[in-house]
């Protein structure tokens, strides 16, 4: 794990397999890991979190942030701290940064500013804000369940706020006095795509020849209680979409008053076929076509028609639905020319155009059947529908069940109605029974190396226990800083855990400390509880290279980030850290 030549999962698979060839421990202890409640609870939460992601509750708080920090760099570097920190109890560390990433690195390129300069902050911002609640963190769990086991009770839901808030506050200050001037100027090429503005830039591409155009159905027009049928059998007009409809099964939809309709054809036939049909032309076509089209029940894909697709030789026009009912095909091109309405020319009759392969096909329809597009075999999505959706709609479908969900989890683990994994599993299976998550999905959101390297080293602490290691260590520890001084030994523990923390997966050195903490702590007779937070605050100062946690690594591509250039401002914030671990932490937590 320290040189990465290895992968993550076969090195922690390889401890139980150690302990087992090796006759420290039986075969019912080498894996009994896997079954931990605490592994429960980390899967749990990161289906939680994909939920949140998914259902497009990330991308509304990314789009408020855009909002909130206008055009000033230090308001972007104070606000994406806050942000970061804030959405790390809830989705998780490496969740929050992931989300905010692009977000972030978008608005310093629309400000003009590289993106190093609010990268790295955002990754340790969620440090500090994995301290505001059990559930910020693996960690967490881990020393709550050290806590309990050792006789002192689990920490509270959040009690961890106690040293989240002054880490948090101390983060913002130093990241707002001397972040950008300890950070590099970089330029990556590796920066994610924008699709904040993907509707508007498919609808003007398409609509280059034979535009499209917003109508209001009025109060005693013909169209009145008929279906798009009416439409669809006038000829040089194409029915693209209707407002209210969350489906692009349309057909049996009928028209009412105040309808707002997407027509597409010439100038002069939409006009004629307005007045005939007592429908109002809607001004600012274009951004509103793009907001119709585009939105939390539906959205825009365009795909281009594979080389022996069964598409081939079949006929589609602008304003037909697909063969399977679900899309409406707003748009053909064929070597960047628009094969719609009056520019189908040679190529295209009354039915329609034959297509071949190459063509491009924008499609409508809902999200759930756009993602479907992804493993289709006959086109190939230009853009993944899921990637655009999770960026670009805020509070998409099933957002509303997402907080829902939320808020119960986060209340049940507060008022400890029910244990923390049982909580966290029901939110989980309330992911997936609401439908915001499919279970194939839920399988990608779950960090199975994270799970496994949990597992796995839970027996290696039980080892430590039973060979007496842990012993060991706590007595070498406790000669090393003496008997008559407990801050010595708080201290050198979170020294030791940082330093460790910086070369291996933190989550791993805290499964390692945690015996020896414990043990400590047994010989000194003082409290467990305030040496196993002193701990938890060590296992997180992972600030001085990109390998000490997912987010730091997270940021090093779109940043363009070298290994060198974490410690610079690493160690300001581990000196942070330090302060709290040694002297705030039995403050609150008495020895």
């Amino acid at each position: 794990m320290i040189w990465g030549r290895l992968p993550v999962m076969l090195v922690a698979l390889s401890v139980p397999l150690a302990l087992f060839f090796s006759g420290i421990l039986p075969l019912d202890q080498v894996f009994s890991g896997f079954g931990d409640t605490v592994i429960i609870f980390i899967a749990s939460l990161f289906v939680v979190a994909a939920g949140l992601e998914a259902s497009g509750v990330t991308a509304w708080v990314g789009q408020w942030l855009s909002r909130a920090v206008g055009s000033s760099p230090l308001r972007l570097s104070v606000f994406t701290v806050l942000i970061a920190a804030l959405l790390s109890p809830l989705i998780s560390q490496s969740g929050a940064v992931a989300a905010l990433v692009p977000v972030v690195t978008l608005l310093t390129l629309r400000m003009g500013h590289s993106p190093s300069k609010f990268l790295m902050p955002l990754a340790f911002a969620s440090a500090a804000g994995s301290k505001l609640a059990l559930t910020g963190t693996p960690k967490n769990v881990l020393v709550s369940d050290a806590a309990s086991d050792a006789g002192y009770g689990p920490f509270g839901f959040f009690e961890f706020a106690w040293v989240g808030v002054p880490l948090l506050l101390g983060t913002v200050l130093i990241v707002a006095v001397l972040g950008r001037r300890l950070l590099p100027e970089r330029q990556s090429a590796n920066l994610p795509e924008d699709f904040g503005q993907h509707a508007h830039t498919l609808t003007e591409h398409y609509a280059m020849s034979g535009g499209a155009r917003l109508y209001r159905v009025l109060d005693g027009s013909p169209l009145l209680g008929r279906s798009r049928e009416a439409i669809d059998l006038v000829a040089g007009v194409s029915l693209i979409a209707v407002s209210g409809s969350a489906t692009a099964k349309a057909e049996s939809r009928t028209f009412a008053a105040d309808d707002v309709l997407v027509l597409r054809g010439s100038a002069e036939v939409l006009s004629s076929f307005a007045d005939t049909n007592r429908l109002d032309a809607m001004p600012d076509a274009e951004g509103s076509i793009a907001d119709m089209l585009f939105n939390r029940h539906s959205g825009l894909a365009e795909v281009v028609v594979k080389p022996r697709s069964q598409l081939i030789g079949s006929v589609m026009s602008p304003g037909t639905l697909t063969e399977s009912g679900q899309f409406v095909v707003v748009a053909v091109q064929r070597n960047g020319q628009d094969l719609g309405g009056a520019a189908m020319g040679d190529v295209a009759g009354p039915a329609g155009v034959t297509l071949q392969a190459g063509d491009h096909l924008l499609l409508q329809g809902t999200w759930r059947a756009l993602d479907r597009i992804a493993s289709d075999p006959d086109v190939l999505a230009v853009d993944p529908p899921e990637a655009v959706r999770r960026q670009a709609v805020p509070l998409g479908p099933g957002s509303t069940k997402m907080l829902l969900i939320l808020a119960a989890m986060v209340l049940v683990l507060a008022t400890g109605i029910l244990p923390a994994p049982v909580s966290v599993l029901i939110a989980a299976m309330a992911v997936i029974a609401s439908g915001v998550l499919t279970v194939p999905q839920v399988y990608r959101a779950i960090d199975w190396n994270t799970v496994v390297l949990v597992a796995s080293m839970i027996p290696l602490s039980t080892a430590m226990y039973r060979t007496g290691v842990a012993t060991q260590m706590a007595d070498f520890l406790v000669t090393a800083v003496g008997t008559s001084n407990p801050t010595m030994l708080l201290a050198g523990l979170f020294l030791f855990t940082a330093i460790l923390g910086q070369v291996i997966s933190n989550t791993a050195t805290a499964m390692i400390v945690i015996p020896i903490a414990v043990t400590a702590a047994a010989e000194l007779g003082i409290s467990a509880k305030p040496v196993l937070m002193s701990l938890n605050v060590g296992a997180s100062a992972a600030f001085l290279t990109p390998v000490a946690t997912p987010s730091n690594l997270i940021v090093m591509g779109p940043g363009g980030y070298r290994f060198g250039d974490y410690w610079q401002l690493g160690i300001v914030l581990m000196a942070l850290y330090f302060l709290i671990a040694v002297f705030w932490v039995p403050v609150v937590w008495s020895l």
